[in-house]
């Protein structure tokens, strides 16, 4: 009796043990991190968001966030902070680090050539940082979206690496492509101040303006090129909703004109939804087949 005892006591220790290491590991898992790959010989880093919610029985959408030039991840973090919106809806959120050029991070949003700020290879950096994460993420719902020079990333990796791509977004970027031939159709939010200073509203010699860039999609998503506008007044501010549908597999585009916005990322409501709820309510609808029904 007593050696059936130890051996039921031992049983249950081991059992309790087990259910220990693996409760902590799962709490390793959770939470926000800075993590690092090596790619094409460069240390890269990342931090990632998982939202509690996941314990590794099904895989959550991956939202992609970039940084502006000169900017870095936790200070994108900080006024960009999709965590709250990650554990409410369940998906894993990533704040990429770009190299540094001169003491400045940046993206390269181009293919090797005279548009990239230096030869560091960002887009093999983002496909590579995706794949490590295939255990854990639906390969079909993944998302890019940045500020700036974070913005164009998104667009660069519509067109360049669109079989990674579900959807994009852009806030106070600029698309920098012209040969830009996705696989699928993309999905696209984009919000602009029509009284940025850094990439203008109507563009410049050096970059594209936003109805340009607006047309690209419009006539490559094959969607109504006559939107649906709405127009609210968000604490003095104008904002006006250009929404363009029906497009190839059913997905659409979406514009907010800021009226008098600069070059910031936004902190606007939009009949009740802030920045990050427009995004992720916006590019959720999609997986990269086109609307999800």
């Amino acid at each position: 009796m007593k050696k059936i005892l130890i051996f039921l006591t031992l049983v249950l220790f081991m059992s309790c043990s087990d259910k220990s290491d693996s409760d902590e590991s799962q709490s390793l898992l959770n939470g926000l991190s800075e993590r690092s790959i090596i790619h094409d010989g460069l240390d890269r880093q990342y931090l990632i968001y998982i939202p509690n919610s996941f314990a590794g029985q099904s895989k959550f959408p991956m939202m992609i966030n970039f940084h502006g030039y000169g900017g870095n991840a936790s200070e994108h973090m900080a006024y960009a902070d999709m965590r709250s919106l990650a554990d409410s809806e369940n998906f894993i959120l990533i704040y990429p680090q770009g190299s540094e050029l001169d003491g400045f991070p940046h993206w390269n949003a181009a293919l090797n050539g005279g548009d990239n700020k230096s030869s560091v290879d960002d887009l093999g950096f983002i496909e590579a940082l995706i794949n490590s994460h295939s255990d854990i993420i639906d390969l079909k719902r993944v998302y890019a979206f940045g500020y700036s020079n974070g913005g164009m990333m998104s667009y660069a990796l519509a067109c360049y690496k669109s079989n990674l791509i579900a959807a994009i977004g852009s806030v106070s970027g600029c698309m920098l492509q012209s040969n830009c031939t996705p696989s699928h159709s993309i999905p696209l939010i984009k919000l602009h101040g029509t009284s940025d200073s850094t990439i203008p509203y109507n563009g410049s010699n050096e970059v594209n303006s936003v109805d340009s860039t607006l047309d690209f999609w419009i006539n490559f998503n094959n969607v109504n090129s006559n939107p649906t506008i709405k127009t609210v007044n968000d604490n003095g501010k104008k904002i006006e909703k250009f929404q363009y549908d029906q497009g190839t597999n059913d997905v659409s585009i979406e514009h907010y004109k800021i009226t008098n916005g600069g070059h910031v990322w936004f902190d606007i409501n939009f009949e009740g939804n802030n920045t990050n709820e427009l995004i992720w309510n916006f590019v959720s609808q999609y997986d990269i087949n086109g609307l999800i029904n």
